[in-house]
C-alpha cells in the first residue's frame, strides 16, 4: 500500500518541479527582456543609422564598457570581442571621456592581433558621451596615412642624398675649367667629366619623376592592346649601345605574337631597365637572355644574365628606392639605384608582378608577369582583343 501512494507523489513532486523551472526560466527571459529594451529606449533614436553611415568604424558603450552597439567596420577591425573592447588602450579612452563630459581625441598604436608584438594599428579614437549612460567611440584608421608619410620623408631623405654628388661634383668641375681656361686638354678633360654628371644628373631627375607619375595611380588610365614583340624589340633596340660597349651579347627567344592590355611605352622602359640592368652586372664576354613565353593566361617576360649573382640577404630589397646591392659598381656605372623600383611599379600597375631568382656567382633571372589580353581581360577592362 505504500509504494502505490509513493508513485503519484513523486511524479506530483516532478511536475512541481519542472513547473517552478519552466517559471524562473521565463521571467529570466522577461528581465533580460526588459534590460533589452531599457537599453533600447535610453539610446538615442536613429543611432544604428548614424553608425551605419559613418565612415569611421564606430561603437557604443554602456556605463560598465560593455558593447551595445558596434558597426560592421569596426567589427571587420576586430576591436570587439564578446562584446567587450579588444585593447584597454580604447577603454582608457572611454573612462577619460566619461569622466571629463568632452570629447576625447587621441592618437593610439594598437597590435593587429592578439599578439603585443604584432604588426601596428595606428588609429585616431574620438570618443563623447550620448545621454546620461553612454559613450560613442570612433575609430579612424591612419595605418595607410602614416605609411606613406614615412615613404614620403625617406624618399625626399634619399633623392636629398643621392642629388648630393652630382650637383657637388658639377660645382666642383665648373671651378676646374675655370682653373684650367689656358690649358685646352684640361678643359675637354673637365668637360667631359661635367658632361658625364650632367647626364647622371638628368637620369635621376628623369627617374623620380617617372617613379613619382608611377606610384600616384594604382592601375593605368587608359590601357591598350601592346605587342609585347613590339616591347621587347624596342627595349633590346635601346640597349644595344650598351651591351656592344660592355661586350655583352643579348639573345631573345620564346613565344611570338603575345599581347597584353597596357601602356607600351611604360613596358618598354621596364624591360629596357630590367636588360640594361643584366647588362650591367654581366662580365664582358658573357650572354643575357630575353624570353617571353605564355603560361596560365600569363605572359612571362623573362631576363637572365650569367653576372654576379645577388646574395638572399639582397633579394627582398633590390626594388627599393635606391637601393644598391653594390654601391661603388653603381656609381661607376651611373645607375641610380631607381631602375627597379621603376620596374616593380610598372608591372604593378599592368596587375602582374615581378619574381627574382639570383645565386651568387651564377646571375640573375627577372621574371615580370602580366595578365595576358584575352576576351575575359577585355571585358573587365571595357576593351577589345581586335
Amino acid at each position: 500500500m505504500q509504494s502505490a501512494w509513493l508513485v503519484p507523489l513523486a511524479v506530483l513532486i516532478g511536475l512541481f518541479v519542472g513547473s517552478v523551472a519552466t517559471l524562473l526560466l521565463a521571467l529570466a527571459a522577461r528581465n533580460a527582456v526588459q534590460a533589452t529594451s531599457a537599453v533600447e529606449q535610453e539610446l538615442p533614436d536613429g543611432i544604428d543609422s548614424v553608425l551605419d553611415a559613418l565612415d569611421s568604424p564606430g561603437v557604443v558603450l554602456d556605463p560598465s564598457n560593455t558593447v551595445v552597439r558596434v558597426s560592421a567596420a569596426a567589427a571587420a577591425m576586430g576591436l570587439v570581442n564578446q562584446r567587450m573592447l579588444v585593447h584597454s588602450a580604447l577603454a582608457d579612452v572611454v573612462d577619460t571621456a566619461r569622466r571629463s563630459h568632452e570629447v576625447i581625441v587621441e592618437e593610439l598604436s594598437l597590435p593587429r592581433g592578439p599578439f603585443t608584438d604584432a604588426a601596428q594599428l595606428h588609429v585616431q579614437v574620438r570618443a563623447a558621451r550620448i545621454g546620461a549612460r553612454f559613450v560613442l567611440v570612433l575609430i579612424e584608421d591612419r595605418s595607410d596615412a602614416m605609411r606613406l608619410e614615412d615613404v614620403r620623408r625617406d624618399f625626399v631623405a634619399n633623392i636629398s642624398h643621392e642629388l648630393k654628388t652630382p650637383i657637388g661634383a658639377i660645382s666642383l668641375l665648373s671651378e676646374a675649367l675655370d682653373s684650367a681656361s689656358e690649358d685646352p686638354a684640361q678643359v675637354r678633360r673637365f668637360a667631359e667629366r661635367l658632361s658625364t654628371e650632367a647626364s647622371r644628373l638628368a637620369r635621376i631627375t628623369r627617374e623620380i619623376i617617372e617613379l613619382s607619375r608611377l606610384q600616384a595611380r594604382d592601375m593605368l588610365e587608359d590601357p591598350e592592346l601592346v605587342e609585347i614583340d613590339h616591347v621587347v624589340a624596342s627595349a633590346i633596340d635601346q640597349t644595344a649601345v650598351l651591351a656592344a660597349s660592355s661586350d655583352v651579347k643579348i639573345v631573345r627567344g620564346g613565344d611570338k605574337r603575345t599581347r597584353v592590355f597596357g601602356d607600351e611605352a611604360l613596358l618598354v622602359v621596364a624591360v629596357h631597365n630590367l636588360i640594361a640592368n643584366a647588362v650591367q652586372y654581366s662580365a664582358p664576354g658573357s650572354r643575357v637572355g630575353v624570353g617571353v613565353r605564355r603560361r596560365d593566361g600569363l605572359v612571362e617576360i623573362t631576363v637572365t644574365d650569367q653576372g654576379v649573382g645577388i646574395a638572399e640577404e639582397d633579394l627582398e630589397r633590390v626594388f627599393e628606392r635606391f637601393y644598391r646591392v653594390d654601391p661603388a659598381r653603381s656609381r661607376n656605372t651611373g645607375g641610380s639605384g631607381l631602375g627597379l623600383s621603376i620596374v616593380k611599379h610598372v608591372i604593378q600597375n599592368h596587375g602582374g608582378e615581378v619574381r627574382l631568382w639570383s645565386q651568387p656567382g651564377r646571375g640573375s633571372t627577372f621574371t615580370a608577369r602580366i595578365p595576358e589580353a584575352n576576351d575575359e581581360r577585355a571585358s573587365a577592362l571595357g576593351l577589345e582583343t581586335t
